[in-house]
Formats: C-alpha cells, sequence, structure tokens
C-alpha cells in the first residue's frame, strides 16, 4: 500500500494566513517505515502556516537498557532534541514538537512516578503527558494497519490503569486516550473517577468502519455519535479531530491510484468531523494532522484544505480555537522564551 503523503502538493492552499497548531503527529525510523524530522518540515513548509506542533509518541526511539518502565523516557529525549533544533528557527517557522506527549504504560500503576518526573526533568519546556494506546476490537480487521503493534486488550481494566492515570492528575499532566469506538463507554466510565485530569481523546474514537456495508457503518455511525455526546458531557475531556485518513474508518481512499483531492475527503469526513464539533464545541476540539498514519489517504496540503473547507460556517473565533486555540490552551507549546 503506498503513501499518498505527497499527493495533492499543487492544490492551491487555502486561507494560508490561518495559523495553525497541528495538536498531533509522529516522527519515527521503523524498517521499511520512516517519518523523521526532514520529511515533517518539508509537509509543513508546503504551504498552510503551521507555526508549532504537538508530538504523540509511538513507542520508538526509547532506550535500551535500563529499567522497563523507564525506557520510554528516550522517546521524550528524542523529540525534545527535534524540537531544540527547529526553535532555532534555521529549519523555518514552524517549533516542532513545542509539546510533547510521551508513552507510560499506565497498567504499572504508581511504578510509572520515576518515569513522569525524569521526563518532566529531561524536557521541562515541552513534556506534557502521556499516551498509553488501548485500541482493541472484537476482530483483527483494524489492526491490519496499526502502525507500530497491537496492544494486548483489556489494558483499561487493569487495576492499574486507574492508579496510573492518578499519578499524572497528580502532576498536572495530560493524558491522551487513544480507543476505537466499542471502548467509548469503557472510557467515560474510567475518566469519570478523575474529574480533575485533563484527558484528549485522540482522533475522535475512531468509528470502526473497513470492511463493512453501508448499512453496518450507519450503524456504527449512529453508536459512536451517541458515545461521543455522552463522553462529550464530561468537561475536562477535549477531542482531537484527526485520524480520518487512517483505513480503519472505511473511506478506502487508500485503496485508489489517483490523487484523493480536499473536496472529496471533505465530502466523506463531513458527518464526522460535524458530530465531534457539535459533542465538545470548537473551544474544546483541535485539528490535527496525525502524520504520516493519515498519508495513507492523502497529502499534507489537502488534508488542511479540507479541514478548512470543513469549518467555513464557523466564525473566526471557532477557526482560531479549532486550528490553533484549543491546542494552545490544552497542550502549552513552548515558543520560546
Amino acid at each position: 500500500m503506498r503513501t499518498r503523503r505527497l499527493d495533492g502538493r499543487d492544490e492551491p492552499i487555502l486561507d494560508p494566513d490561518l495559523p495553525i497548531v497541528d495538536a498531533h503527529h509522529h516522527l519515527f525510523d521503523l524498517p521499511g517505515n520512516r517519518y523523521m524530522l526532514d520529511d515533517y518540515l518539508a509537509d509543513v513548509s508546503s504551504g498552510h502556516k503551521i507555526v508549532a506542533s504537538v508530538y504523540c509518541e509511538t513507542q520508538t526511539f526509547s532506550r535500551i537498557g535500563g529499567p522497563l518502565a523507564l525506557r520510554p523516557l528516550g522517546e521524550v529525549e528524542f523529540a525534545n532534541g527535534a524540537a531544540a533544533m527547529t526553535a532555532t528557527g534555521v529549519y523555518g517557522s514552524c517549533k516542532v514538537a513545542a509539546a510533547i506527549i510521551g508513552h507510560a504504560n499506565l497498567t504499572l500503576g504508581a511504578e510509572i512516578a520515576p518515569l513522569l518526573d525524569r521526563c518532566i526533568a529531561a524536557a521541562p519546556e515541552r513534556f506534557r503527558g502521556m499516551r498509553h494506546v488501548t485500541i482493541e476490537y472484537p476482530d483483527d480487521r483494524p489492526f491490519k494497519y496499526v502502525m507500530t503493534y497491537k496492544p494486548p486488550a483489556g489494558l483499561l481494566d487493569t487495576p492499574g490503569f486507574p492508579l496510573g492515570l492518578a499519578e499524572l492528575e497528580k502532576r498536572g499532566l495530560t493524558f491522551d486516550a487513544a480507543v476505537f469506538d466499542p471502548s467509548l463507554p469503557k472510557l467515560t466510565a474510567l475518566i469519570d473517577r478523575f474529574p480533575d485530569l485533563t484527558v484528549i481523546l485522540n482522533h475522535m474514537g475512531i468509528a470502526i468502519g473497513m470492511e463493512m456495508t453501508s448499512a453496518e457503518k450507519a450503524g456504527v455511525f449512529r453508536t459512536w455519535s451517541a458515545s461521543l455526546r455522552e463522553l462529550a458531557k464530561r468537561p475536562n475531556v477535549f477531542c482531537k479531530i484527526s485520524g480520518l485518513g487512517m483505513p480503519n474508518w472505511g473511506f478506502e481512499f487508500e485503496l485508489r491510484e489517483d490523487v484523493i483531492g480536499s473536496q472529496e475527503l471533505a465530502r466523506a469526513w463531513r458527518p464526522y468531523v460535524e458530530t465531534a464539533i457539535e459533542a465538545f464545541g470548537p473551544a474544546r476540539c483541535m485539528l490535527a494532522s496525525n502524520f504520516p498514519p493519515d498519508g495513507r489517504s492523502c497529502g499534507y496540503v489537502p488534508l488542511w484544505n479540507a479541514y478548512k473547507i470543513l469549518t467555513r460556517a464557523a466564525s473566526a473565533d471557532e477557526r482560531a480555537a479549532l486550528f490553533h486555540d484549543t491546542a494552545t490552551r490544552v497542550y502549552r507549546p513552548y515558543l520560546g522564551a
């Protein structure tokens, strides 16, 4: 399956002066799957006004020795190094990894405390919180496209997970939650125990639609919408509008050979994006590229053009929240002294 990351670079940039904080992207160097700082810089310099980005973990660049619980510190150190490079201005105006989300095995409970403190010490200006991916599904369809690994099922049910969340809450750190749509109710019940913890739902709690009939997809959409609205009643939960370029939704753009343009993306994504914004409100939604995984469906230029098309009816203040202000308020990207 080829990547479409470079597709659509000749599309005219819509609203080129609209400042954007890309609220979720990755960097990694895996066998046959490389996306490093030079690749991301090439994407963010392609025309949209990306002023800063939020780096999110993929469990890469971990330390190869020492206690297992502390090994994810290596990825935070790596991301902070990339951030320091771009903070110089030598590589353009975008402050890459101005906020950093690391990985912690939250099932370890209080044992993650030393890792959290080490991450704060290693990147005090940029480290903001942790993500522990807890995606699970009744069958293996969605895992054909998981980028690095398939987590074990039942992570949210482990006794240690809420104890790990408590350690984040103590330190004022955030929790990035990654689940598929069937797990949204379980996540909601867990979050109810932590009203003071800032939680960011990744990729709108992906509604799995791959290899389904139209009727089956419609049923998933109804259930997902109801679950999302219920979660949105919690004021400490925010929503990342992202991940729509991954195959799991069932749009099947990754199967086509032609370039997928922003108008077609917007038509396909509209019901999901509008549902999320309606549920959470612009002040609790943030837009993100999720690159490179979303590059399986489209290029960086059409992706942001699609988001701009989808938000045309919003007010100037609402668009500012979606593209910049919410991510800035939640993640506090470091833009220099």
